[in-house]
């Protein structure tokens, strides 16, 4: 059952992005979940990635994540994805611009009891900015915050 339910866990993650249901990364991510590759800001936990979320659909309400392929052993999900959406709200200091983005992303999960207790990730957040027609200064801060 673990392979099958590590599965399920992916999905049921992709599907809470997609859908604004964010209070279900409660049950995706272990309360001591690592996270490897935070983004700017991010915070420790669920908690950390329910806000992460809540900014980008703040920032882009019709967000979605769709998974473009899988890997997957005994207890870790690798997959790679791409997020699009339109920019609707302030996204690290850039305003609205009603332009569309799709970015590629991988992700790797290592996972105890259907839970991700461990997360390796990497997505274009640069070629996000670029679509929005955004350079690295336009926003205040925008390159320290892409680079931590």
């Amino acid at each position: 059952m673990g392979k099958e339910q590590n599965l399920e866990t992916t999905k049921k993650l992709g599907e809470a992005v997609s859908s604004g249901d964010l209070q279900v990364l409660h049950n995706i991510f272990s309360a001591n979940v690592v996270e490897h590759d935070p983004a700017p800001g991010q915070g420790k936990g669920p908690e950390g990635y329910i806000k992460l979320f809540t900014m980008m659909r703040t920032a882009f309400p019709d967000l979605k994540v769709t998974v473009e392929h899988i890997v997957q052993d005994e207890n870790n999900v690798a997959m790679a994805y791409k997020i699009h959406g339109t920019h609707k709200g302030d996204f690290m200091g850039i305003a609205p611009t009603g332009k569309t983005f799709e970015a590629r992303g991988m992700q790797i999960g290592r996972y105890e009891n259907g839970k991700i207790v461990e997360r390796w990730g990497s997505s274009d957040e640069l070629g996000l900015v670029k679509q929005l027609g955004a350079t690295l200064d336009t926003g205040k801060g925008l390159l320290e915050k892409l680079v931590g």
